[in-house]
């Protein structure tokens, strides 16, 4: 049996890299990784980001905190189809947005190619980064929104927001035109997400009793696993955006488990000498920070380097979520803002600093003799703060009118498991 194995595993292997040579346009070896990478990814939203954030909010709210989630990868996989990958990825125009060639996603045949790879998959794979993008904002208005306006809030956002800037960097839009760096989603995924759920929080209102009581998390345990298997995905997220089984690909899964757990390291350190005593919560909060910080420089820095983004974004996610928003009083729910949104400008610089062009020939930071990347990644970061932040003001007026945004005081109070599905997260 064990020669058997043996056997079948170098026959695949073989067959893999045959098919590989025989094809000068599929390579079957990155194909089947991007599969495995798709599905990496696929599952950090409605399993990863739905526990990671249910078991931070409270019993009462539990199951409509994880359904936010849940339908935002729905609601994203459905639109992608119909209108948002051609929106995203269809022709350029005007280096604005993509024109209308694959809504439906007509023109996508299953043996169109991008890259070495077939073209479904690729749009398969950019699917899964629109669904938890749209998942990280409703971290910020948890415990107090209603259901159905975040479901028309998501639906729009997706198509003015998310598209426009997935365009802008990764389509052939004018951002990824003057040269900015963002391997897997630093502007398009952490800050696009951070700032509109900061923005959306403000306008949403703090929770009745935030500052007054204390809000104990329904589940710490649901909490730090669910922050496992997003590191998990994370490899998905980071190692599959280089589209191919390489040398980029691995160090970019080398950097971002090496920024995640130094990210880790540095929140349990800060906590320690402040409040005397670590917390797990503490502990996949940096980690989380370490993953965002590294995302748009997976593919462009070294493994020293990502030390660096791990020990400066458990810094400041730790600033972000007990100094920053301590200081303006606002309610960030679960922190989007303060670790999505912060970590994620902070690894955009820092790729225009320490991208390596040894790692990448595509990238080359300030310490390599380029100090004008820095200064392209500052303008992407403004652009899309600008643009995500006032896109979501003006959407949120807009439902508005049809949809109030929140629940009352009775129905937040009883809980909105309850209020908004008839059900409970734990029946004990």
């Amino acid at each position: 049996m064990k020669r058997f194995l043996i056997s079948l595993f170098f026959i695949f292997t073989f067959s893999c890299f045959a098919f590989a040579n025989d094809n000068q346009t599929i390579n079957w070896v990155d194909t089947v990784w991007m599969i495995v990478a798709t599905a990496f990814v696929m599952l950090m939203t409605p399993a990863g980001l739905a526990l990671f954030y249910g078991g931070m909010t409270r019993t009462k709210n539990i199951l409509n905190t994880i359904g936010m989630s849940f339908m935002s990868y729905a609601l994203a996989s459905v639109l992608w189809v119909i209108i948002l990958f051609s929106l995203a990825f269809g022709h350029d125009v005007g280096g604005l947005i993509g024109g209308l060639d694959y809504i439906f996603f007509k023109n996508v045949g299953i043996n169109d190619i991008q890259g070495t790879i077939p073209k479904i998959l690729f749009a398969i794979f950019q699917m899964t980064f629109a669904g938890i993008t749209l998942a990280l904002i409703s971290g910020s208005v948890v415990e107090r929104i209603k259901f159905s306006f975040w479901i028309v809030f998501g639906v729009l956002w997706l198509i003015v927001v998310y598209a426009p800037v997935a365009h802008w960097v990764w389509g052939g839009g004018f951002i990824g035109k003057m040269g900015a760096l963002d391997f897997a989603g630093g502007t398009v995924v952490h800050i696009n997400a951070g700032i509109s759920g900061l923005v959306l929080a403000l306008l949403v209102g703090k929770r009745r009793d935030y500052g007054k009581t204390a809000i104990i998390p329904s589940s710490l345990v649901l909490t730090v696993l669910g922050a496992g298997l997003l590191w998990f995905g994370w490899f998905g997220f980071n190692a599959g955006s280089e589209l191919a089984v390489d040398g980029v690909a691995v160090n970019a899964f080398l950097v971002t488990n090496t920024s995640a757990a130094m990210g880790a390291i540095t929140w349990i350190v800060i906590e320690w000498l402040i409040a005397k005593r670590p917390t797990m919560l503490g502990a996949v909060s940096g980690a989380i920070a370490g993953l965002v910080a590294i995302t748009p420089a997976a593919g462009f820095v070294s493994a020293s380097a990502s030390l660096l983004f791990g020990i400066l974004s458990g810094i400041v996610g730790f600033l972000g979520v007990f100094v920053i928003k301590n200081r303006f009083k606002y309610d960030d729910s679960l922190d989007a803002f303060g670790v999505h949104g912060l970590c994620g400008i902070l690894g955009a610089l820092l790729t225009g600093i320490f991208a390596n062009p040894e790692i990448n020939n595509l990238g080359k930071g300030f310490l390599y003799g380029n100090p004008s990347q820095l200064w392209i990644q500052l303008v992407s970061v403004v652009i899309t703060i600008v643009y995500s932040g006032i896109c979501t003001l003006i959407l949120f007026y807009i439902i508005k009118i049809f949809i109030s945004p929140r629940v009352d005081d009775e129905s937040e109070l009883k809980g909105l498991d309850e209020v908004e599905h008839g059900e409970r997260g734990f029946n004990l």
